[in-house]
C-alpha cells in the first residue's frame, strides 16, 4: 500500500565514513565510480582534488574530513555523488562528494523525520542532526560547503 502524501519528499541517504547524509533527491545529478582525482595544490585535506564530468572539472569533497568525522579516503567500492550547486554565484554549477557505496532512495515524511540532539555542537558543513525512522543522519549545509569549496579553490589558485 502506498502511503506517500503530498507533504512527503524523495530523499537520498548517502553513506560517508562514520555517518550518513540526508539530501533531497533533486540535488543529485549522477552517481559515479570513484577514480583518483587530479590534486589541487595547497588545498585543504577535505578537498581531494578535481574530477572530470561532462566537460566540467568538479571539486571532489570528502565530507567526513570536512566535518571532522573521519579521515575518509577514496578507494575500491567508493562512489562519487555529483550534486547540483545551490548558490547562484557558484563557479561551477556542480560539485562531487565521496561516498561509501550507492545512495539509498528514501521517502521523507514529516512524521518520520525527527530533529536530533540539539545540545551538541554541529560539525562543520552540517545544518542539523536528524533521525529518519531508525537511521541517524546529518543534513549538510550545502551553501556553507559550496562557500568553503570556493574559498579553498581561490586560495589554491
Amino acid at each position: 500500500m502506498n502511503t506517500t502524501t503530498s507533504n512527503d519528499i524523495r530523499g537520498v541517504l548517502i553513506q560517508i565514513a562514520g555517518a550518513r547524509l540526508l539530501l533531497p533527491n533533486a540535488t543529485i545529478a549522477e552517481v559515479l565510480s570513484f577514480a583518483d582525482p587530479e590534486p589541487v595544490p595547497n588545498a585543504p585535506d577535505w578537498l581531494l582534488g578535481r574530477i572530470r564530468w561532462r566537460g566540467w572539472q568538479l571539486p571532489l569533497v570528502a565530507f567526513a574530513r570536512l566535518a571532522d568525522i573521519s579521515s575518509e579516503q577514496g578507494g575500491l567500492g567508493s562512489k562519487v555523488v555529483v550534486l547540483k550547486a545551490l548558490a547562484a554565484n557558484a563557479k561551477t554549477p556542480f560539485f562531487a562528494v565521496l561516498t561509501q557505496g550507492f545512495p539509498r532512495l528514501v521517502t521523507v515524511s514529516r512524521n518520520a523525520l525527527v530533529a536530533g540532539d540539539e545540545g551538541e555542537a554541529l560539525p562543520t558543513g552540517v545544518r542539523a542532526r536528524v533521525m529518519l525512522n531508525e537511521d541517524a543522519a546529518l543534513l549538510p549545509d550545502l551553501e556553507q560547503v559550496e562557500q568553503m569549496i570556493g574559498e579553498a579553490l581561490a586560495a589554491a589558485a
